[in-house]
């Protein structure tokens, strides 16, 4: 009989052989399942011979789903929470769950299991010390722009999801922003035609500019100073003032890029500003 709490159970990212047998337990045990999505959830939950009530509860009702479930553990229910794959919380819905748990004193349990980062990271063969998870980039903007700028200094290998479709221009962007450093794209982790393409920024982009990779996709990308090329003031602050990025802005970035005075680059901006087709 399971204890009254909430338990956040991982699902396979490709190969069912990967539930493990903690997480079966808990799925047919508990008292009702809250999942990212209703279909898929039951798809698998079929596949296993498990029939438990599905709640929907996903990025968009995960506030609202927090209290209706913290109410439910409170009144003596095992609950378990799912998403599509892989575990909860890391770049899926969760993470506000386990929030309002603490908030409110009340008991939660993580079990172990596929995780799709990890899987990566050590099929890439990059250093995993100090490896550092970056999850999905934000699409656009000033707010990515900062993104990539922070994560430039990190010495550890980064971690990035991103769509199949982007990848030849998000590892163009970054090879742009960091140098071309040693990068391995991931893709269909655990399934049948799992694949790790060991090259770097500019190979992967050039590799998939015409024809993007099939199935998720993970890039391992090697930190600054692995194997990663020395970018210039001049040309970071050339490319981001021709984005658009004023010459305030472009000096904030540039000089948390390359860790340089703020002045000397916004001097340097000004004086690109000046020149023609800049």
């Amino acid at each position: 009989m399971l204890e009254p709490k909430l338990y956040l159970c991982p699902t396979p990212i490709g190969n069912m052989e990967d539930m493990t047998l903690r997480a079966l337990r808990v799925l047919r045990e508990c008292s009702r399942i809250y999942c990212e999505d209703t279909r898929n959830t039951g798809a698998l939950l079929s596949r296993l011979g498990i029939s438990r009530p599905l709640v929907s509860c996903h990025e968009h009702n995960e506030e609202g789903r927090a209290e209706e479930i913290a109410d439910r553990v409170s009144g003596g229910e095992a609950v378990a929470f799912v998403s599509d794959a892989g575990l909860p919380g890391i770049s899926d819905p969760g993470e506000r769950l386990v929030t309002a748990f603490i908030k409110k004193g009340l008991p939660f349990e993580v079990l172990p299991g596929p995780s799709a980062s990890l899987t990566a990271l050590v099929l890439s063969g990059l250093p995993s010390r100090e490896a550092c998870f970056v999850g999905f980039l934000p699409r656009s903007g000033k707010e990515r722009r900062e993104a990539v700028a922070r994560l430039a200094r990190h010495k550890g290998t980064l971690i990035v999801y991103e769509s199949p479709l982007r990848v030849a221009e998000t590892s163009s962007e970054l090879a742009a922003a960091w140098g071309d450093r040693e990068a391995v794209l991931c893709r269909e982790l655990t399934k049948l035609y799992e694949e790790a393409v060991r090259s770097t920024l500019l190979g992967l982009a050039e590799r998939y500019a015409d024809k993007p990779p099939k199935g998720e996709t993970v890039l391992v990308i090697a930190g600054a100073g692995e194997g990663s090329a020395e970018v210039g003031l001049e040309d970071t602050l050339k490319r981001l003032l021709l984005e658009g990025v004023s010459a305030k802005d472009a000096a904030k970035q540039a000089s948390a890029l390359l860790d340089v005075p703020r002045n000397e680059a916004y001097k340097m901006a000004m004086r690109l500003k000046e020149e023609a087709g800049v």
